[in-house]
């Protein structure tokens, strides 16, 4: 999988260019690029199935759980119940700030919420940053739920940044593309096994 797009609705105070930051881009970045298919490949091919019903397109929650199997192995926590705002990964940083990553497997108005939980998490001094990842409009159309993604956000992306009031700190959307497509390839079911995927 590959990482085609970061839009930054937030670059503020010493954090933005901070090697803590750039270490959080690059765990990313390897997360991402670690997301394989078919297993055992070394890109991410999709079968290029498309539709809602049962067979038809590819699921979404495998591809989240193989990049969070990553994070959690760079050191992110991903038990989402131990964090106070149930973030899919934290990761923990210097004079205990927290990092939030929300991966979006559900639909538009998911997104929104995630974005919200990410403010709120900096408004109440929890976190100094965050990143909200989501397929862009070319890999969307191959995955089985009407999932968020760049397109339909992009909207927002000037009313949130002449909005959002951030002294220090990084919020980012993240989108991630597949490498290409072949039907030779098997869909990936819609269950929850990450691991095949990386």
């Amino acid at each position: 999988m590959k990482l085609a797009k970061i839009v930054y609705l937030v670059q503020a105070g010493t954090f933005s260019t901070s090697r803590q930051w750039k270490a959080i881009l690059s765990d990313l970045k390897k997360a991402i690029a670690s997301v394989v298919w078919p297993p055992g490949s070394s890109s991410f091919i999709l079968n290029p199935s498309i539709g809602r019903g049962r067979g038809e397109g590819n699921g979404v929650k495998p591809i989240k759980e193989a990049c969070m199997l990553t994070l959690k192995g760079l050191g992110w926590s991903t038990n989402e119940r131990r964090n106070p705002l149930r973030l899919d990964a934290t990761k923990t940083l210097a004079r205990s700030r927290v990092f939030g990553v929300e991966w979006e497997t559900g639909n538009i108005s998911s997104s929104h919420r995630a974005v919200n939980r990410l403010l709120r998490g900096y408004h109440e001094g929890r976190l100094v940053g965050g990143v909200l990842v989501v397929p862009t409009r070319a890999l969307y159309p191959y995955l089985t739920d009407r999932v968020g993604n760049l397109a339909e956000l992009e909207p927002y992306f000037e009313l949130w940044k002449a909005t959002i009031s951030w002294k220090d700190g990084v919020l980012a959307i993240v989108a991630v593309e597949h490498d290409g497509t072949d039907p030779n390839v098997p869909r990936i079911s819609k269950g929850t096994d990450g691991r095949a995927l990386v």
